[in-house]
């Protein structure tokens, strides 16, 4: 919904919540994940909660909320708390303020007084997330601290270790170590957000003792916006891609018309160095895995040129899809998704005309589509949408441009290729399939809420709950990695299996998914040869299988059937339910494959 994406009007959303909420859940195309949200609040929260749902519901999740007293944020998640447990939550949110420090350092205070004072606070917090992670296993979002709305040493109160602002920045420093030692917690930084906004109008202190809202009701909004982008980050809702125009977009003037001399890049002009410097924050992306790609209207040979200027941040070759034609651009982003194995929704697309723009919404629902107007915004608008959040960054990440660039290699080497078959082996495909293992955790939680099309069951998990779930006696876990003549994919495959029955000879499968760019590489037969070697090692003698259909994962419709399982049941929603007997006669289906089974120490 366009009213709740970036920039929005704050005070509208405020207005109208209730018409907005009623018109995203009776949205018949949405269809949520549903997660148990609980916020702890060191202030009031209750209009925070109403537009994080708001926020959610347009990210695709349906939040269920609790929601402890006022200012019992402590009490309600330090302490056993028989109904938050009976809640279960999946994620827990703790909503907490500079109000919330009770003791501030005094002038008179020496240096180990003020340490003193920092280590108390650090330990309240400290032993508040360490028995939340212990009791809840779930992933925790904790507000940093806001800067004071005063300063008593004015300038001096940033350096001097009696000034708040210096307490602030050495609690914040604090929680920022806590985080990078501790995995599935998360800063929402409110530091930040707060001077955007504006301290003063962020800290009005009229809404702290009118309402005891430390942040002021007008930047609700963005509070509820910056958390909800955290948690669709967590459950694998972020965009996965760029699809960029060049005229006006990536540098200024039509290369077409103007020549590639003449176009705006570079450090000629200030315009010229403000599209160089949008290209930079683009070619950053990279890092993140962010995949780059372009959508022109152009001749490909001047879209080219464009980008061969030595003054180009950006080159052809940072691009992982180049559509520079002049079919529809709806077109070419379809066609983009479809090459590269990713929903269209998967996209931002960034062009400086309004009425191209309007196109992709009308003709590819889910795009985002930013409203970029002076390339002097172009920056700031796009990194405050939140469309990459950052929660978790994999190696995986790190070089998914070098993996599709792979995946174009062997796409023009099959093309050699008269035999499919020979083409597979050619490729000298080497497979490590073992359960879980403790380095790649957190790659396992990053696909389980990434993967929408080759996933049977779409179920999601924390890295706390994979982590819960490897350590399981009643579960079987796999995970699948692959790599080649042409570089490794890393891990691509996953599969966790419930082991029941009353003789426990069953085994159910709740997660069997795949990352699509290693489609049609026989890697899903490799996984069911090793799912039935373990099922027969533990006496399993059925595995059930379960295809839960969405609006994105039809193409395993019929994916247990090619495994040689039997249709047993469908349900009015066209949920089946799948069963496949384990003897001795099952002969592997894969030969071109070398599999490597064996556990570390083994």
């Amino acid at each position: 919904m366009k009213d709740l994406e970036y920039p929005f009007d704050a005070e509208s959303i405020r207005k109208q919540k209730k018409s907005l909420r009623r018109k995203l859940l009776s949205d018949a195309s949405s269809s949520f994940v549903e997660k148990k949200i609980a916020i702890l609040g060191g202030q009031t929260t209750q209009d925070i909660k109403l537009l994080l749902e708001l926020f959610l519901l347009n990210f695709g999740i349906k939040p269920e909320f609790y929601e402890s007293e006022y200012n019992q944020y402590y009490e309600e998640g330090r302490f056993p708390n028989e109904e938050l447990m009976k809640f279960a939550p999946d994620l827990i949110y703790i909503c907490t303020c500079v109000r919330n420090i009770q003791d501030f350092p005094l002038l008179s205070d020496e240096k180990e007084e003020v340490l003193r004072k920092k280590n108390v606070v650090m330990e309240k917090f400290t032993s508040l997330w360490q028995y939340i992670a212990q009791t809840y296993h779930c992933p925790i979002i904790q507000n940093n601290f806001e800067y004071p709305y005063f300063r008593l040493l004015g300038n001096k109160d940033a350096s001097d270790i009696h000034g708040r602002v210096n307490f602030v920045t050495s609690l914040n420093s604090a929680f920022y170590e806590y985080a990078q030692n501790n995995e599935n917690f998360y800063i929402c930084d409110v530091n930040y957000i707060s001077a955007s906004y504006g301290l003063d109008k962020w800290s009005d202190p009229f809404y702290w003792h009118m309402y005891k809202y430390a942040v002021a009701v007008p930047a609700i909004p963005y509070l509820s916006f910056n958390v909800a982008n955290i948690i669709k980050s967590v459950y694998g809702k972020n965009k996965k891609a760029f699809n960029l125009d060049l005229d006006n977009t990536m540098w200024g003037g039509i290369v077409g018309d103007d020549g590639p001399e003449n176009i705006e890049i570079g450090q000629e002009t200030s315009v010229a160095q403000a599209y160089s410097e949008f290209q930079e924050y683009i070619r950053l992306h990279k890092q993140l895995g962010v995949l780059l790609t372009v959508n022109s209207k152009n001749d490909e040979a001047n879209a080219v040129a464009g980008l061969e200027r030595p003054d180009s941040v950006l080159h052809k070759d940072d691009f992982i899809s180049f559509k520079a034609n002049w079919n529809p651009k709806s077109m070419n982003l379809v066609e983009t998704a479809k090459e590269l194995n990713l929903l269209p929704e998967s996209f931002v697309f960034v062009d400086d005309n309004p009425a191209e723009r309007a196109i992709i919404e009308d003709q590819v629902p889910g795009v985002a589509t930013p409203p970029i107007d002076r390339v002097e915004q172009y920056v700031q608008l796009l990194d405050k949408s939140g469309f990459f959040e950052v929660t978790s960054l994999s190696k995986d990440d790190l070089k998914r441009t070098e993996m599709y660039q792979e995946n174009a290699r062997r796409a023009q080497f099959e093309a050699s290729f008269a035999n499919y078959e020979d083409y597979l082996r050619s490729l000298d495909m080497k497979a490590e399939i073992r359960p879980f293992a403790a380095m790649y955790m957190s790659r396992i939680a990053q696909l389980t809420n990434k993967s929408n099309q080759f996933n049977l069951t779409t179920k999601r998990y924390s890295q706390a709950e994979i982590e819960e779930v490897a350590q399981d006696a009643d579960h079987v876990t796999l995970y699948g990695k692959l790599s080649d003549r042409f570089g490794d994919n890393g891990v691509v495959s996953v599969v966790i299996g419930r082991i029941g029955g009353q003789d426990r000879d069953e085994l159910h499968i709740e997660l069997w998914l795949m990352s699509c760019r290693v489609l049609k590489r026989n890697m899903e037969f490799a996984m069911m040869d090793e799912l039935v070697s373990r099922a027969r090692g533990l006496g399993i003698k059925k595995i059930f299988g379960y295809y839960y259909p969405t609006g994105k994962n039809a193409m395993v419709r019929e994916f247990f059937a090619t495994q040689g399982f039997a249709l047993i049941g469908k349900d009015e929603n066209d949920n089946t339910t799948w069963e496949f007997v384990v003897n001795e006669e099952y002969e592997n289906k894969q030969n071109v494959i070398a599999v490597n089974t064996a556990e570390e120490g083994e």
